[in-house]
C-alpha cells in the first residue's frame, strides 16, 4: 500500500521492521523499488534475498527482470533468465512476459520469440509483449500475424492490445491499417482513450496528413492530452508546417506546466523553420519555469558495466581510441558518398561548428566504442533516451556499411537495425 502510494521509505521501514518475511513481502517489496523505478536498490534487494536464502517465486523474478529490461541490463537478465530455469519458473506466462520484454529492450528480438515459442501456456500479457516487441523491431506484419493467432486461439484482448496495433501502423506509415484497427476495437467493446488517439494523430502525423490529425484532436470525446499535442506536434516538426506548429504552441501553454520534451518539440519545430526567436522564446520559457531539459545520452553494455556517453564526451577513458575511430571512420564513409546534414543541428552557429557538433553525437561515440571493443562479429547495441536524428540516422547506414557490422540502436521511439547500408525502419521513424 505505501509503495502504491509512492511512500516507498515507509514501505521499507515497514519491511526492515517485520520480525519474519516471507516470499510475499520480499516480492511486495522488490515490485515497489520497481513501481518507482528505483533499480538498484530492486536489484540490491534482490541479491539480498538469495543470500538469505528465500524461495523467490514467479512474481519475484517477473519484478527482477523487468528492472532489467527498464536499465538495459542485458548479462543480468541472462544469468536471472539461468535463475528461472533452476527454479522451474521458465514456462511460467508471468516470467515469459518479462523475459519477452527484457530481450526486445536489449535489442535481442530473437531472444524474445524464442521464450514465447518455448512457453504454451500464454497469457494476454505474452502476447501484449510479443506484440509491442514485434512492433518495436519493425516486424510489422509479423505483429498483424500474431494479432490473428490471438483471435484464432480465442485470447480476448485489451485496450493495450490496439496500442500495440496503432503502434505498428504508426511506424509503418500504414494509415488505412491504423483506422481498421482503431475502428475495431470497438466492436469488441473497448473505448478508445486518450492514448490510442495520440497513435491514431502520430499516425496520421507522420504520414502527413496533418489536417486529419488536427480534426481528429478537435473531434476527441476527452480533453486532448500532452501526449495527443505532442504527437501533432512531431507531425508538425517532420513536415515543416510551423503554421499549425504555432497553434499547437498557444494550445500546449493553456495546458499550464508541461515536461521538458514538449517544450523541446516547440522549439525544434521552430528551429527547423530556421524561426529562431520563437525557438529561443520556447526553451526561455523551459529555462524560466525551472524545468531542466533532459540530456541527449547513449550507452552500451559491456559485460555487466555500462558505458554512457553525451554528445562530445571527452570523459571516457577510451576517448583517444574513440575519437580516432570516429575520424577514420569519417574519411571512409565520404570516400562511400557520406555528406553531413548540418540542418539537424537547431542552433544558430556556422557551418563549420555545425559540422563538428553532428559528428560527435552520442550514438555515435557509442557506436566507435563498440567497434573498437567488441568483436567483429557480435553486433553493436546502442540504447539511446531520445529520438536520433536524422543524419546519424543516415551516418549509421554508411557506418555498417563500410564496417560491415549489425549495429543495433534503440532511440526513444523504436528499434532501428543496421546492417549492409540499410535500416529496418526503412528511413521511416
Amino acid at each position: 500500500m505505501y509503495a502504491k502510494c509512492g511512500e516507498i521509505r515507509i514501505a521499507r521501514k515497514m519491511f526492515d521492521e517485520m520480525p519474519e518475511k516471507n516470499v510475499v513481502s520480499w516480492s511486495g517489496m522488490i515490485y515497489g523499488y520497481t513501481q518507482m523505478c528505483e533499480d538498484d536498490e530492486a536489484l540490491r534487494l534482490f541479491k539480498q534475498a538469495l543470500l538469505e536464502d528465500v524461495e523467490v517465486n514467479d512474481f519475484t523474478l517477473s519484478s527482477v527482470l523487468r528492472v532489467c529490461g527498464s536499465s538495459t541490463l542485458l548479462e543480468l537478465g541472462k544469468q536471472i533468465h539461468g535463475l528461472c530455469f533452476k527454479t522451474s519458473f521458465n514456462k511460467s506466462s508471468f516470467v515469459g512476459s518479462s523475459l519477452i520484454s527484457l530481450y526486445s529492450k536489449c535489442g535481442v528480438v530473437e531472444g524474445a520469440y524464442r521464450v514465447f515459442d518455448e512457453i504454451t501456456i500464454k497469457n494476454l500479457g505474452m502476447w501484449n509483449a510479443m506484440l509491442i516487441s514485434c512492433a518495436q523491431h519493425a516486424h510489422t506484419n509479423k505483429t498483424f500475424e500474431l494479432f490473428k493467432r490471438m483471435e484464432s486461439v480465442g485470447m480476448k484482448f485489451n485496450f493495450i492490445t490496439f496500442l500495440c496495433l496503432l503502434y505498428a501502423c504508426s511506424h509503418a506509415g500504414l494509415v488505412e491499417k491504423g483506422q481498421y484497427y482503431f475502428q475495431l476495437m470497438k466492436d469488441y467493446g473497448i473505448k478508445p482513450g486518450a492514448q490510442h488517439y495520440a497513435s491514431m494523430v502520430d499516425l496520421l502525423g507522420r504520414a502527413g496528413k496533418l489536417e486529419e490529425a488536427a480534426q481528429m484532436v478537435q473531434e476527441m470525446p476527452m480533453e486532448p492530452t500532452e501526449s495527443v499535442w505532442g504527437a501533432l506536434l512531431t507531425g508538425c516538426r517532420i513536415h515543416g508546417n510551423t503554421e499549425l506548429a504555432s497553434y499547437v504552441a498557444d494550445r500546449v501553454f493553456e495546458l499550464g506546466p508541461v515536461s521538458a520534451g514538449l517544450h523541446v518539440l516547440l522549439s525544434n519545430a521552430y528551429a527547423a523553420a530556421g524561426r529562431w526567436e520563437e525557438a529561443a522564446r520556447a526553451r526561455l520559457m523551459l529555462r524560466d519555469r525551472g524545468i531542466k531539459k533532459e540530456t541527449g545520452l547513449s550507452w552500451v553494455e559491456e559485460g555487466n558495466k555500462v558505458h554512457t556517453f553525451a554528445a562530445g564526451d571527452r570523459s571516457h577513458v577510451k576517448t583517444i581510441e574513440i575519437y580516432k575511430k570516429l575520424e577514420e571512420l569519417g574519411e571512409e564513409m565520404e570516400k562511400a558518398g557520406y555528406v553531413a546534414d548540418t540542418s539537424f543541428v537547431l542552433k544558430e552557429v556556422d557551418g563549420e561548428e555545425k559540422n563538428q557538433r553532428i559528428r560527435y553525437h552520442s550514438e555515435r561515440l557509442a557506436i566507435a566504442f563498440g567497434l573498437i571493443t567488441f568483436p567483429p562479429e557480435r553486433p553493436i547495441r546502442v540504447m539511446k533516451n531520445l529520438r536520433v536524428c536524422g543524419d546519424c540516422h543516415t551516418a549509421v547506414k554508411f557506418i555498417s556499411k563500410c564496417t560491415g557490422r549489425v549495429i543495433i540502436v534503440r532511440d526513444n521511439n523504436r528499434f532501428h537495425r543496421f546492417e549492409n547500408g540499410k535500416c529496418t525502419c526503412g528511413d521511416y521513424w
